[in-house]
C-alpha cells in the first residue's frame, strides 16, 4: 500500500491508496452521509446514492463509498449538484418508507431519519404507491418489516460475508423488490441461526428482535417471584445506551437499575458460567479417558448450535451436552434455590438479560426444561433492558454502584466473566481441566494464546506430559472451516470452542447499536475497535477478581456438596445437560441444489 495526494474541498491530504473516497474523507474529518456502507465505510452495492460527491473538473457525481482514491483526485462534498443529488436520493427513499417513526423500535437510532436531517430532506416531495409490505414475526428472535427497508443490502452482505450463510437476498424486481429469505419465506421457515448480526447493521427498523417485555410485565402482574440474571457481555455495553463511552464497565449501575425495576433477586449469569465449566471440563476429560467423540465442541452459543443442527447434523455428537450458562442458572434457581427457600417452582419466573437474539429461541427448546417447566421464561436483549430502564424513569447517571444479590448462588469467578468474549470459554475450561488432571493450578492463570479477535485461533497445551491441541473460532464462516476438517477426518484438535457471533457475545445481535452517525465523540476507527473495547472490560474484571478459577467458587462447591453430588451425576445431568437434533428435514439447506425451486 502507498499514499496518494488528494484534495477535499480544496484542502490537501495524503491518504492510503486502498481507501474509497468515503473512507478517506472520514479519516480526514469529513463525515459524508451514507446508508448502504457498513463497517468503516465498506460497501459492495453502492445502492443508496446518499454519499454522492462531485469531482472537480469532471462535472460528474460518484458514489464515495465505492469510488477509490487516486493521485490528484479533487473531491467536492459541498458542491451544489452533490448537495441536491444527496437530498433527492433520501427523499426518494422516504417516498417508499413507512413513516410511523413515533412507534418504531428504532426511534432515536434510525440512520435514515438522521441522514434525512443532515441532507435537509423535504416531506412529501415524491408521493405515490408504496411497495407491498411483508411483515414477518413468526421466528422467535427476529422481526422483518419490509415497509421500513431501504434496500441498502447491509443485512445481505453481513449474512453472506461475516457468517457465510446467505439467508437474505433481493427478491422480485423493480418497484416490487424486497429483501427477504428465498421466495419471501419467513425467518421461521429457513435455516437462519437467529444470530441477529443482520439486525446490528440494519439502518432502520426493518429488522429487529422480538420483544418479550410484555411477558415480563405479565409475570409481575401475576405476582410471580421474578428473578433476573445478566450475561457477562451486558455489563460491558449497557452504558452505551445512556451516553457512556464504548469500553465503560457498568456492572454497578446495571445492578442498581435492576434492583429499582423490582426484581425479586438479581443474579449474575457468571455463576452459571462457572457451573458450565465444572460440567464441561469434566465431560471433556471423560471423553478423553473413554475415547469418546472427539474433538468435543462447546455448546454455549445457541446461534452456533442452530448452525450445526441445520448444516452439519451428522456432527452433532461432537457438541458438549452442557446447557448454556443462563439455562443452567435457570434450572438451578427452579430446583436447588426453590427447594432451599420453600418456593413453588411454578411460581418462579426467570428472566435472562442477554447480548444475544438467538437466546430467545434457545429458551423455547423443549429439551431446555425440567419436568415440563422451562429453565428460563423470558429473554431480553441488552437493548430491551435499556428500554425498561427508560420506561421506569430511572436516571442512569444518578444510579449508585450496587452488588449482585448473594443468596446461595451469588458468587462468581473471573473465569465466568470472560465467557462473553471469543476464547473465554476455552480459557476458563482449561483453568479447571488442568486442575482436575493434575491436582495443581495452571500458572499463569491467563491462557493468552486463545485471546484476540482473529477468526480462528489454535494453541497447544501440555498437561501431565500429554499435549492437547485446542482451537477457538467465532462466526459461522470460520466454524465451517473447522467442521469441514472434522467431516473429512482431518481435524488435529482435541477441544474446540465456537461462538456464533464474530468476536463472541460482546458483539451479539442484541447489544447496543454501534453507528458512526451517532458516535461523534468516539475516536477514529471505532467500528474496528468497539469489540476489543467491550472485551477488555471483561478481561479487566477477570484480572481483578480474587478468585479466577471456576472450581474454587465457594457457592459452586456448596451446590455440589449439598445438592448435585458431583459433575456429571444423574441429577446434574438431568438439570444441566441437554440434547440436540437435526433440523435438516424441517429447514432445508439453502445452498443445496433445487432449494430455490421448492414451494413456499
Amino acid at each position: 500500500m502507498a499514499n496518494v495526494n488528494i484534495k477535499i474541498e480544496g484542502r490537501s491530504f495524503k491518504v492510503d491508496d486502498s481507501l474509497t473516497i468515503l473512507q478517506a474523507a472520514r479519516a480526514c474529518g469529513y463525515n459524508i452521509p451514507s446508508l448502504c456502507s457498513w463497517k468503516n465505510g465498506r460497501c459492495s452495492l453502492a445502492s443508496c446514492r446518499v454519499c454522492l460527491v462531485a469531482l472537480r473538473g469532471q462535472n460528474r457525481l460518484v458514489p464515495s463509498c465505492a469510488y477509490p482514491v487516486s493521485e490528484g483526485l479533487d473531491i467536492l462534498i459541498n458542491d451544489p449538484m452533490a448537495i441536491e443529488a444527496r437530498r433527492t436520493s433520501v427523499e426518494l427513499l422516504l417516498s417508499n418508507h413507512s413513516m410511523n417513526c413515533q412507534s418504531c423500535s428504532k426511534n432515536g437510532q434510525c440512520e435514515l431519519l438522521e441522514v434525512s436531517r443532515i441532507v435537509g430532506a423535504r416531506p412529501d416531495v415524491y408521493v405515490g404507491a408504496k411497495t407491498p409490505t411483508t411483515y414477518d414475526n413468526l421466528a422467535p428472535g427476529l422481526i422483518r418489516d419490509t415497509s421500513k427497508c431501504i434496500l441498502c443490502g447491509r443485512c445481505v452482505e453481513t449474512c453472506k460475508a461475516e457468517q457465510g450463510l446467505g439467508i437474505l437476498g433481493f427478491e422480485k424486481r423493480g418497484f416490487d423488490t424486497i429483501v427477504s429469505p428465498s421466495a419471501n419465506r419467513s425467518f421461521a421457515e429457513v435455516p437462519c441461526i437467529q444470530c441477529g448480526q443482520c439486525v446490528n447493521v440494519c439502518p432502520t427498523g426493518a429488522l429487529m428482535e422480538q420483544s418479550e417485555i410484555d411477558k415480563l410485565d405479565q409475570a409481575f402482574a401475576e405476582g410471580k417471584y421474578v428473578i433476573v440474571q445478566t450475561a457477562p457481555a451486558v455489563r460491558a455495553a449497557i452504558g452505551e445506551e445512556f451516553g457512556e463511552k464504548i469500553g465503560t464497565s457498568c456492572t454497578g449501575k446495571m445492578v442498581a437499575a435492576l434492583h429499582r425495576l423490582g426484581f425479586y433477586r438479581v443474579f449474575d449469569t457468571n455463576f452459571g458460567a462457572d457451573l458450565t465449566i465444572m460440567e464441561e471440563a469434566n465431560e471433556w476429560i471423560k471423553r478423553l479417558s473413554t475415547k469418546g467423540t472427539s474433538p468435543m465442541i462447546t455448546s454455549c452459543s445457541p446461534g452456533w448450535v442452530n448452525f450445526i443442527e441445520y448444516y452439519y447434523p451428522n456432527l452433532i455428537g461432537h457438541l458438549s451436552s452442557c446447557k448454556s450458562p443462563h439455562q443452567m442458572l435457570g434450572a438451578i434457581v427452579k430446583s436447588y434455590y426453590a427447594e432451599k427457600h420453600n418456593i413453588d417452582r411454578s411460581k418462579i419466573c426467570v428472566v435472562s438479560i442477554m447480548p444475544c437474539i438467538a437466546k430467545k429461541y434457545e429458551n423455547k427448546r423443549p429439551d431446555n426444561a425440567v419436568d415440563g417447566i422451562a429453565d428460563v421464561d423470558v429473554v431480553l436483549t441488552t437493548r430491551e433492558l435499556a428500554k425498561l430502564i427508560r420506561r421506569a424513569g430511572i436516571t442512569w447517571k444518578k444510579l449508585p454502584n450496587e452488588e449482585f444479590d448473594h443468596d446461595l448462588i451469588g458468587e462468581y469467578t473471573g473465569a465466568g466473566v470472560i465467557f462473553g468474549v471469543t476464547g473465554g470459554v476455552m480459557e476458563a475450561a482449561i483453568r479447571t481441566a488442568y486442575h482436575i488432571l493434575t491436582g495443581e493450578e495452571l500458572e499463569p492463570v491467563e491462557f493468552t494464546a486463545v485471546r484476540g479477535l482473529k477468526g480462528i485461533k489454535d494453541a497447544e497445551l501440555e498437561i501431565n506430559h500429554q499435549k492437547y491441541k485446542i482451537c477457538v473460532a467465532s462466526g459461522m464462516k470460520n466454524a465451517k472451516i473447522l467442521l469441514d476438517q472434522i467431516q473429512a477426518g482431518e481435524s488435529p484438535y482435541d477441544f474446540i470452542e465456537i461462538m456464533g457471533c464474530p468476536g463472541g457475545c460482546v458483539n451479539g445481535g442484541g447489544q447496543p447499536f454501534v453507528k458512526e452517525l451517532f458516535l461523534p465523540n468516539e475516536e477514529d476507527d471505532i467500528l474496528q475497535t468497539y469489540i476489543q473495547k467491550r472485551a477488555q472490560v471483561l478481561y479487566d474484571k477477570d484480572k481483578f477478581k480474587a478468585v479466577r478459577r471456576s472450581h474454587l467458587n465457594k457457592d459452586i462447591i456448596t451446590l455440589y456438596n449439598d445438592f448435585l453430588g458431583e459433575p456429571g451425576s444423574p441429577l446434574a445431568h438431568k438439570l444441566l445437560h441437554t440434547k440436540y437434533n437435526s433440523k435438516r428435514e424441517k429447514y432445508p439447506n439453502p445452498h443445496e441444489e433445487g432449494f430455490y425451486n421448492k414451494k413456499k
